[in-house]
């Protein structure tokens, strides 16, 4: 991490971009106060294909769960089993 001035931030401001492409976080003081945060841009997804696939394959498990339970019973029926089930 590295800090500078708001002066030295303008003079520098290429080879500050530089470093926060390289990964470094550069923050950017007033008066000794931080005033800015640079940080580099996340390159990877936060979430990959294969969470998702997963994700998306629970929730149709749960969407069918609930559609065969309410085929089988009302909805009184549904909300007790669900309150007693927490």
């Amino acid at each position: 991490m590295q800090s500078v001035g708001i002066y030295e931030a303008k003079t520098r401001f290429s080879a500050l971009i530089e470093l926060v492409e390289q990964g470094e976080e550069v923050r950017i003081t007033r008066h000794g106060k931080e005033v800015v945060r640079m940080l580099p841009v996340r390159r990877k997804p936060v979430i990959t294909d294969e969470q998702i696939a997963r994700e998306l394959e629970q929730i149709q498990a749960l969407q069918q769960t609930i559609r065969s339970q309410a085929a089988t019973g009302s909805i009184a029926q549904l909300r007790q089993n669900g309150r007693s089930k927490a």
